[in-house]
């Protein structure tokens, strides 16, 4: 049976209260960060090391107002200290723990999924900086049995290039026409974007600095690839930061090349030969071989 629209809204409900989880723990920051006299700007999506480093410390007070319990006292029980000085701060941080809990609950339980499903023992769970979240990402968004080449996975992965000669964006000259009923049942167009931007926004945001972080067999192919960028006769003189994207774009297009094959083999669908494997001669995938 496949299981991965329920694997899928799992795996969004849970980055939906991560994201949630974050936002509060900026929040809370900033608030601390104004008692000092502070102005901090705000991130909604990310924690940076400062923040992370503030919250640590007000987790620390917390728990030492609660007496490590997670319920909280009586308001009129309470007695606050020069940091945590009033119950509405006690009651954020409280909030905020409780979905820290529920997060890590819940890619624990998508890890228990992941054991029934065949090509994450087969090969995710053997790739160096995919962990049970990211597996959960890849094998809920993707069918596999619609990518009839490792193309079409660039493609829905918007990891492309638009007719431009452009990387694939949401810039007005990268969208297409598409049909859609309205909600009377008429059928109308609009400008859509090619790709699937939750899976982008994973694979470029989190999976490409993990596969670097780790040591990735496949980070092999985003230092060779820079190293050709800044080397080339166009690029080489460009800005770093635009060669870095791009090194980054041929890193997870190659990691995707080996999900391909091996998915597609492992549930017996024919499997292609990338473009420039089958035309130009070049070999570079299968960085990471299946179990």
């Amino acid at each position: 049976m496949d299981h991965r629209h329920e694997l899928r809204i799992m795996v969004r409900g849970i980055y939906d209260l991560q994201k949630l989880r974050i936002q509060m723990g900026n929040r809370i920051v900033m608030n601390f960060l104004a008692k000092l006299g502070q102005a901090p700007g705000e991130k909604s999506d990310t924690l940076e090391a400062e923040n992370k480093h503030v919250l640590d410390m007000l987790k620390e007070r917390y728990k030492k107002l609660t007496d490590g319990v997670m319920d909280l006292p009586a308001m009129k029980d309470f007695d606050g200290d020069e940091v945590i000085s009033s119950y509405a701060e006690l009651a954020m941080l409280a909030h905020y723990l409780m979905m820290e809990k529920q997060e890590r609950r819940g890619f624990r339980e998508i890890g228990l999924l992941l054991d029934e499903i065949p090509i994450y023992g087969h090969f995710l769970k053997g790739v160096k900086g995919i962990g049970p979240a990211m597996a959960g990402v890849l094998i809920s968004e993707i069918d596999i049995r619609e990518a009839r080449h490792p193309s079409s996975l660039w493609k829905y992965a918007g990891l492309d290039v638009a007719g431009d000669g452009r990387g694939r964006s949401k810039r007005k000259e990268h969208l297409v026409r598409v049909k859609y009923k309205d909600k009377d049942g008429k059928e109308q167009e609009r400008d859509s974007i090619t790709f699937n931007p939750f899976l982008r926004t994973k694979l470029l945001g989190v999976l490409a600095a993990s596969f670097l972080r780790a040591g990735s067999p496949y980070a092999a192919a985003y230092q060779d690839y820079k190293h050709r960028m800044e080397h080339h006769q166009t690029y080489g003189e460009g800005k770093p930061g635009h060669r870095h994207r791009m090194a980054l774009r041929y890193m997870i297009k190659m990691f995707l090349v080996d999900l391909y094959a091996s998915w597609r083999e492992l549930e017996g669908l024919p499997a292609s030969k990338p473009y420039h494997e089958a035309k130009l001669g070049h070999g570079e995938a299968r960085l990471v071989k299946s179990a």
